[in-house]
């Protein structure tokens, strides 16, 4: 059975540490936890400095996706498909990734998993995981269509995607 505390280390240790790419929108990043969202978290009203993003702990880090990123897809039966689900909606937004399932569940995307999508979900045959991994790809080209500047990050989420199907990411 997989946790929660496993879906968040797999997490962790695919985003790796404190990172400040200036290609990256996100800017100054640990753990995949951006200033804006660690400042939202706190409450600063205002977004992180670099200094406090690189202090965030794996512990911090690990509530913030608990309750941002687990707790919306907690329904969802499949453990690889909510976690897999889970990794989408940080890299893309929860909303996003719910509405490309929901996309082919062929149920009303709205972006909010709820008793509709969830029974969808787990009706749905062998080949949800692989059929989400290739919205998710189509996603991405459409990121990078819409700037270009992306491409730089194109590969490694192209990867990270697929992983989910072909290595069987917790």
């Amino acid at each position: 059975m997989m946790t929660t505390a496993d879906v968040i280390a797999g997490v962790i240790a695919r985003e790796g540490g404190f990172t400040n790419d200036p290609l990256d929108r996100g800017g100054p990043t640990k753990y995949g936890i951006t200033a804006r969202d660690l400042g939202r978290w706190r409450q600063l009203g205002r977004d992180a400095t670099a200094a406090e993003v690189q202090a965030l702990s794996t512990t911090e880090a690990g509530d913030i996706y608990s309750a941002w990123y687990v707790e919306p897809f907690a329904a969802i039966a499949d453990e690889r498909l909510r976690a897999q689900l889970v990794d989408f909606g940080i890299t893309s937004g929860v909303g996003t990734a719910a509405a490309a399932l929901q996309r082919l569940l062929g149920v009303r995307a709205d972006g909010q998993v709820g008793p509709i999508t969830v029974a969808a979900a787990a009706a749905a045959g062998p080949f949800l995981r692989a059929a989400l991994v290739a919205a998710r790809v189509r996603y991405l080209e459409r990121v990078v269509d819409r700037d270009p500047t992306q491409l730089h990050f194109f590969h490694g989420w192209i990867r990270r995607a697929v992983a989910f199907v072909t290595e069987g990411q917790p």
